[in-house]
């Protein structure tokens, strides 16, 4: 009997499309950021410990380019680790800060347990220790930042991304237009679901030559499970459009019971200790932010005051966590008249289903208010919600009343969750987002998938955006 050839499996994958020079610039930019924080890590514990402590001579087995043996083994098994649990791919593994502390924080102290070992009484000073420790968790993390914001600006400035979509006719329209109000991404081709599973679109994707594949509204598991598999082994990835009942889905545990898979749901989707690691941040950021940015908002209120009558400050009623309203805080960036104008441009409204209002060139707005706009600078007094614990740095934004009264019902999961200043929502399209079910979507995403490193991911993101504006009107 023929042996089937392991390439025969449809598990088997053919080379990423991501282009080589891409995977390779931000390989290379992770492992040369890693490398330079943990130097810089160790240079500035051996700085702080030199004089009363530095490391055991017969630890310093050789010195290679100013640094002694011992960093050179904690650097090379914390890359190792960091490559073998995907931190330097292509995949949002790589964008896992906090896993990347707890590799640093678990070499460290796995290295205590060898030590003792080894020799008890022959280890590094604990002074040295600490300082280098806490010392490469931070700079790892920042440096890890930085490299992302900067990588994820030069992806965009580059060739936008072939895209082939996939989903109802109704649907093909309303998000070919989505995608065109991002840069990143371009069209090259579409199908309706009910027919992604034949061989003529099959081979119409691949004579596209997609960077990847959309999909939403697969009619059931068997088309899209072939699907899924003939793309894979094309080395082409797949991109899916969740509904709220896959959402629901993901949130389980597979389990077989009685011989029939199943997936088991728990009731607490976020865990209690991270959550108020979160609140604690979120009131140290806070107040940290308004103590620092005094001077900046002295100088606001006083552009404010100066070139338009009527008060600094602008408190607008908005609804919170499980309905409750309350009194966001922002610079006013209209005329003192805005609310009573609303109502005559309601008619002017851009957005497509009208439940968010929206007009590119508001006539309301100031010239001071269009710079505190495009900057978001006018929303840095919601710090002061934050401190009251009626927002948080990250969470769904909270809408008007009159938004909330256009709602439908899943609309309102949203309230589930403590509102934010920024959110999934904002550093995914921000203004470009005509359909507030695609907005939803993603507060819903971002309820389901919620970690603290979601949040600082979320963070970093809203910096590259506020930094070079797009779409902030």
């Amino acid at each position: 009997m023929a042996i089937a050839s392991p390439i025969s499996d449809i598990r088997a994958v053919q080379r990423p499309r991501l282009p080589l020079r891409q995977r390779l610039v931000r390989t290379g930019s992770l492992l040369a950021s890693d490398l330079l924080a943990l130097g810089a890590a160790w240079q500035l514990a051996r700085y702080l410990n030199q004089f009363y402590s530095p490391v055991p001579q017969p630890l310093v087995w050789w010195t290679w380019l100013g640094l002694p043996s011992l960093f050179w083994v904690f650097t090379a098994v914390t890359v190792l680790l960091f490559g073998q649990c995907g931190l330097y791919s292509a995949s949002g593994k790589a964008r896992d800060y906090l896993r990347a502390g707890r590799l640093i924080s678990a070499v460290y102290l796995a290295s205590l347990v060898i030590a003792y070992f080894y020799d008890p009484k022959l280890d590094a000073p604990r002074s040295l220790f600490f300082s280098a420790w806490l010392s490469s968790v931070a700079l790892v993390i920042a440096g890890r930042l930085g490299v992302h914001l900067g990588l994820d600006q030069w992806v965009l400035a580059r060739q936008p991304v072939p895209v082939f979509l996939i989903a109802r006719a109704s649907r093909l329209g309303r998000l070919s237009q989505t995608l065109g109000y991002r840069s990143r991404y371009r069209v090259v081709g579409a199908a309706t679901a009910v027919t992604a599973s034949s061989d003529e679109i099959l081979s119409t994707i691949l004579a596209s030559r997609p960077a990847e594949v959309l999909l939403e509204d697969v009619p059931d598991s068997e088309l899209s499970s072939s699907l899924y598999w003939r793309l894979r082994a094309a080395g082409i990835p797949l991109r899916l459009l969740p509904s709220s009942r896959e959402m629901l889905y993901r949130r389980g545990l597979p389990e077989v019971v009685a011989g029939i898979p199943t997936l088991y749901i728990e009731t607490s989707i976020l865990q209690t200790l991270d959550y108020r690691i979160k609140r604690s941040c979120d009131v140290a950021a806070a107040a940290l932010g308004l103590l620092l940015l005094a001077p900046l908002f002295a100088a606001v209120a006083l552009a404010i005051k100066y070139t338009s009558p009527g008060p600094v400050f602008f408190r607008q009623e908005r609804m919170g966590l499980h309905g409750q309203v309350f009194q966001v805080w922002k610079f006013r960036t209209m005329g003192a008249n805005a609310a009573a104008q609303q109502r005559q441009l309601e008619q002017q409204n851009e957005t497509a289903d009208g439940i968010l209002f929206k007009i590119r060139h508001d006539p309301r707005v100031t010239p001071v208010g269009r710079w505190l706009r495009r900057t978001s600078i006018d929303e840095l007094p919601q710090l002061i919600n934050v401190l009251c614990g009626q927002m948080s740095l990250v969470g769904p934004r909270p809408l008007p009343l009159r938004d909330i009264a256009q709602f439908e019902s899943w609309h309102h999961i949203r309230h589930q969750v403590v509102p934010g200043i920024t959110g999934l929502w904002q550093v995914s399209g921000r203004a470009d987002i005509q359909h507030f079910d695609d907005a939803a979507r993603l507060d819903l995403h971002y309820i389901d998938n919620w970690s603290l490193n979601l949040d600082l991911d979320i963070l970093v993101e809203t910096l590259r955006l506020v930094l070079f504006c797009p779409g902030a009107y």
